[in-house]
């Protein structure tokens, strides 16, 4: 069978296989330990160590060894759930932990606990009650602790365990990260071991106030409903609390004012007695680093960062130099920027986008100059001698680190995949395939506003070459926490695909997206819609100014989730504009979407409506007068289908026709094969028959 990019974007779950991933760093700067598959086509993740001296790749777990056959999809609910979360469609060791000196590591498999000595590369299992889900050994890699139906259990490597937090309570779990956690605040965890092992800081979760939704498997009557805990906007979250268990079974609750402050960000210890704890308000305009004393349960406020707006959160912080400053990232000046004790200490032109590493006395972070959110960059904060990069090569830079040993990831334009590597020289093998396309990219900014934009013609096309016009294809995903324009040869694979079908495609980085500073970022504030769009076309304008083969009166557009959302938008308000428009798991009422996603930008609806109103897809569904596709996953329970099919209704309420794809048995994020192939193949076909591509 020949091979085409559809199969191929299909087969490798979007040319991500067979690279390096998950990669821990020891704190010795000795080992690297990382995932990868042994093909880029294969889906099960092998656990690998490599060791900084040598050079030397070890195979640490092999999970057709370890599982001899069994079924490795027979996945307990938390992970299944965990998965989506995390976008994660691969299998075998898709998630590891390690005790602080990173030579011992806990990972499942179908729900059993396996542990892995990383000096001396081997694996076993830990026969305990499961299913298992999130084990983590101690600091003194004595025994493991993880969750299980929702209590907190600790196993001894003899393989004796017991349960050390838990309840006769379906409603509540302990060690859990809820909904909320999980999904927009990059928090995939709700336990944490102390320094010296002999106790742990758990969430406890109480999912009673939360409503419920259920998700059916239309294709099969038979299937019970899913039923799903699902705050929406305005709506109920979970009751959130955190204690302090010790191992021999005492509790004590560590308090603050969850009623102002609700939300549970961040939790780590800041020494054997104390826990650091970043709390947020509902309305996500304050956020407090607290100091917990286990002893007494009290906590004090060492941070406070607020914001008119909203603040964001960073991954990576707060955390603690050696000398017990604090180190935490915060708005000022127009930038995010790394503070210290609340002082800034990066400049006021470059943006903060993660913390990888706080250290004895640096700080490792990924960052962009704010005048180009195309690239990232890798650099390092020092007590001595301030900020120094790390990284130079135009591209996207990811790391990392520990100790003197950084690992950088790094994708550029130029090279097909990205290259794992240490910043001594020595690189991690990808077995990752190479595209079957290959960019044909021109980088703008456009207008005075300088919107980060990418033209992607057909190959052997070029942008004044004479030859006939092309129509166009918006591809943009458009909204807060994402970009598609990027110094990256692998962002632009999909969109020259469609190029190379004979489109100009169109990708655009608007208001709202991230790397361009505060301001930028707030303009969405209070309406998700209009700012989004009209940047959308004046990006078009601006590249059919710049592109001489564009025609403008074959525009179409197409997106996924907030993208889909963008998309359905564009056909609705803009059909002077826009042609055509393929919207995959919108949001068309966000209403429907979560709390702290949502009431970010919008508020909550009972206080003020008017932005959920202006915002609502539903209430302009009779202004359609172009075709519209919609694709929604009947499993989806991030952006459940009920925004596609309310849309469909009014649609047909108002007599305007339209098409609608319903996935079976698919998520938000499409893992199946097949389902990914022949998406991008009926996409084409729409787009085809509208725009007489």
């Amino acid at each position: 069978m020949t091979d085409t990019f559809p199969r191929q974007y299909a087969r490798t779950q979007r040319l991500t296989l067979g690279e390096p991933r998950n990669i821990t760093v020891s704190p010795d700067g000795e080992r690297v330990v990382f995932c990868r598959t042994r093909a880029g086509s294969d889906s099960v993740n092998c656990l690998w160590v490599l060791d900084v001296p040598t050079g030397e790749e070890r195979l640490v777990a092999d999970p057709r060894e370890l599982l001899k056959g069994a079924d490795e999809s027979a996945l307990p609910p938390e992970e299944r759930a965990r998965r989506e979360r995390a976008r994660e469609g691969a299998g075998g060791v898709v998630s590891y932990a390690t005790n602080p000196d990173v030579t011992v590591a806990a990972f499942t498999l179908s729900g059993r606990l396996f542990t892995a000595g990383l000096l001396s590369a081997s694996a076993r299992e830990l026969t305990v009650p499961g299913p298992v889900f999130d084990p983590r050994p101690d600091p003194t890699a004595s025994r493991v602790a993880y969750c299980c139906k929702g209590t907190l259990r600790v196993a001894e490597l003899d393989g004796t365990s017991r349960e050390l937090a838990g309840e006769q309570d379906p409603e509540i779990t302990w060690g859990l990260a809820e909904f909320i956690a999980a999904e927009e605040m990059g928090r995939g965890r709700g336990y944490w071991w102390s320094p010296d092992g002999q106790a742990i800081a758990v969430a406890r979760v109480d999912n009673s106030p939360v409503q419920r939704w259920h998700l059916s498997n239309l294709a099969d009557p038979s299937q019970e409903p899913q039923e799903l805990a699902y705050p929406a906007a305005g709506t109920s979250n979970a009751n959130v609390s955190l204690h302090v268990v010790t191992l021999d079974g005492r509790a004590r609750a560590l308090d603050w004012d969850r009623e102002s402050m609700p939300y549970l960000v961040d939790v780590s210890w800041f020494d054997r007695s104390s826990v650091l704890l970043t709390v947020q308000s509902r309305d996500q305009r304050r956020v407090e680093v607290l100091l917990a004393d286990i002893s007494s349960g009290s906590s004090t406020s060492i941070s406070t960062d607020s914001d008119p707006q909203w603040v964001e959160l960073v991954r990576g912080v707060p955390a603690a130099l050696s000398d017990g400053r604090l180190v935490t990232c915060a708005d000022r000046d127009g930038a995010r920027r790394l503070m210290v004790d609340g002082r800034p200490v990066t400049p006021a032109d470059l943006q903060v986008r993660s913390v990888v590493t706080v250290g004895v006395t640096t700080v490792t972070f990924c960052a962009n100059p704010i005048d180009d959110p195309t690239v990232q960059h890798v650099y390092r904060w020092s007590t001595v001698s301030g900020v120094s990069q790390l990284t130079t090569e135009a591209g996207v830079h990811t790391a990392s680190a520990a100790g003197s040993t950084v690992v950088v990831r790094s994708a550029t334009l130029e090279r097909a995949r990205a290259r794992t590597m240490l910043l001594n020289g020595a690189e991690i093998g990808s077995h990752a395939e190479t595209p079957l396309v290959n960019p044909n990219v021109t980088m703008l900014r456009i207008g005075d506003r300088r919107l980060a934009t990418a033209v992607l013609l057909p190959t052997g096309r070029s942008p004044h070459d004479g030859g006939p016009s092309l129509p166009v294809l918006m591809d943009p995903y458009g909204g807060p926490h994402a970009q598609r324009v990027l110094s990256s040869f692998g962002a632009m694979c999909a969109s020259q695909w469609f190029a190379d079908q004979g489109f100009a495609v169109v990708v655009c980085d608007g208001a709202g997206t991230p790397g361009r500073g505060s301001a930028w970022e707030r303009e969405v504030f209070l309406d998700l819609a209009q700012p989004v769009l009209d940047d959308q076309v004046a990006a078009l304008d601006g590249a059919v100014a710049e592109v001489g083969i564009l025609d403008r009166s074959r525009v179409g557009i197409r997106g996924w989730s907030f993208g889909g959302y963008l998309a359905a938008l564009a056909v609705i308000r803009r059909p002077d504009v826009f042609h055509a428009a393929i919207a995959g798991a919108p949001v068309t009422e966000w209403r429907l979407y979560d709390t702290h996603y949502t009431e970010r930008y919008l508020g909550t609806p009972a206080v003020d409506a008017a932005p959920y109103e202006r915002t609502s897809l539903l209430r302009e569904a009779e202004q359609l007068t172009r075709p519209l596709l919609l694709i929604h996953g009947l499993a989806d329970d991030n952006v459940v289908a009920a925004h596609t099919l309310q849309l469909s209704s009014a649609l047909l309420a108002a007599g305007k026709p339209h098409e609608v794809l319903p996935l079976s048995g698919v998520s938000h994020m499409t893992p199946q094969e097949v389902v990914a192939e022949n998406l991008l193949l009926l996409q084409l076909e729409f787009l085809r028959r509208y725009l007489r591509a």
